[in-house]
């Protein structure tokens, strides 16, 4: 088979499968979208005047048929044929002849693999938002669950102040409307068309830009052609950062439900079935599950300095070192995914043992509260202080429980669970229109 760029000089093996990598693997990830954004040029070509009508109208089912073929995994990459752009052309050069050779005009390489990376990440970032949005639901309905359930608040891993289930199930229900909500500005970052810039430096063409990015559902064209190339590198850190916030949020939640399910805290149960054995020790069940949930939000880190890595320290325009940023984007975006799920299951089994949880919330966590009851009484907050300290160390301290409440906005007496449940709704709801926009865009992408 011949490579796209071949031009029948010597071509060493060991070079070859060198320079290849990965990418017949990774890039059965961005074959159906590489069809879909190839059906756009088309059109832009046919709309130019660059292209029969005889010739679109034996592209565009071909492309079809390899997009259905690549969401089935029917579609394959063979190693000499480097990688999905290469694999898609001989497609179609087998399938309508000279049409196939026509459709790389205007365009190379460079904006083809942006341009599917774009489409990619766009449709993956709105199965990302939908995951995030499952996951805070779920802590939400936990918390209104367990509303009523006591349990001890933390700092340094030292009983503090007096806490709820529903406080804790909620903390990380508003953190994910905030990854939510920045994952607005991450959708507007990917919101432009790279199509057209072919290797960072336009064609000598009249190519129709603004009308393929309509065709595909992006709000505008992105304008400077050597951009486009300088891009490459940016939205994948973009994304990846996005993911690494998202996992140090999740990473929390994980760590928790690990150390409140061990025998010596005992505030929440992790059903058998969310559990593994020991091979040695009869009596063990391990939390693997939230252990490799935690282990795999590192993870999202690591791809994101390795992203960030290979994107930086280069100049402007195109270089080859790009290539290797395709694999952990596409690992750190399949983990991600798969972990909002995992975690999603597992709040929804999650239960609270309230008798540990109550036993658990012993004096000394009211102590921050007697002193304020007894500043509201006249005395300066920090006598106060004292005298709760001094009550404690001699083993006097008998608070009243109910004297004081947490009336303000995120206390413990006014958690607000229907509005961050509505905030949850709007930040979510914000993909929508966009959403409904892509996919009457491209329902009609390869239709003659």
């Amino acid at each position: 088979m011949t490579q796209l760029w071949a031009k029948d000089l010597p071509l060493d093996a060991l070079v070859h499968r060198f320079t290849v990598g990965d990418d017949p693997v990774t890039d059965l990830a961005l074959a159906a979208h590489d069809a879909v954004g190839s059906a756009a040029h088309a059109r832009g070509l046919h709309r130019a005047g660059l292209l029969a009508d005889a010739d679109l109208n034996a592209l565009l089912p071909a492309l079809a048929g390899i997009a259905e073929d690549a969401h089935k995994g029917a579609f394959t990459i063979a190693p000499e044929q480097e990688d999905c752009h290469t694999a898609i052309e001989h497609a179609l050069i087998a399938a309508t002849g000279d049409a196939g050779k026509r459709i790389h005009l205007g365009r190379s390489r460079n904006d083809q693999v942006l341009l599917a990376l774009r489409l990619w990440q766009r449709e993956h970032l709105f199965a990302l938002v939908d995951g995030v949005e499952r996951l805070a639901a779920a802590l939400l309905k936990l918390a209104e669950q367990n509303a009523d359930v006591p349990l001890p608040g933390y700092t340094h891993l030292r009983r503090a102040m007096p806490s709820s289930a529903a406080q804790w199930a909620s903390a990380f229900a508003e953190g994910l409307v905030e990854e939510l909500e920045a994952a607005q500005g991450l959708y507007r970052r990917l919101d432009r068309c790279p199509l057209g810039a072919a290797a960072g430096f336009g064609a000598p063409l009249p190519l129709e830009r603004e009308y393929a990015a309509d065709l595909l559902g992006f709000a505008r064209v992105q304008r400077s052609t050597v951009d486009v190339q300088n891009a490459r590198g940016r939205h994948e850190v973009a994304l990846t950062g996005w993911l690494a916030s998202l996992g140090l949020t999740l990473e929390k939640l994980c760590w928790d439900l690990a150390l409140y399910s061990t025998e010596e805290f005992g505030f929440i149960k992790l059903p058998d079935a969310f559990t593994t054995g020991s091979s040695i020790m009869p009596q063990k069940r391990n939390p693997d599950v939230v252990e490799l949930a935690r282990a795999t939000c590192r993870a999202l880190r690591g791809r994101h300095m390795l992203v960030l890595e290979l994107a930086g320290g280069l100049p402007s325009s195109y270089h080859r070192d790009f290539q290797l940023l395709k694999k952990p984007l596409v690992d750190a975006v399949g983990d991600a995914e798969t972990l909002l799920v995992v975690l999603e299951r597992v709040v929804n089994a999650l239960e609270f043992d309230r008798a540990r949880a109550a036993a658990a919330c012993t004096d000394e966590l009211y102590a921050a509260h007697d002193a304020c009851r007894r500043a509201g009484e006249g005395l300066p907050f920090r006598d106060a202080y004292r005298e709760v300290a001094a009550e404690i160390a001699d083993g006097s301290f008998a608070p009243n429980r109910s004297a004081l409440a947490a009336p303000h906005t995120g206390g413990l007496d006014n958690l607000q669970l229907a509005a961050t449940a509505q905030a949850l709704r709007e930040a979510h709801g914000a993909f929508d229109t966009p959403r409904a926009h892509i996919q009457q865009r491209l329902s009609v992408i390869f239709d003659v």
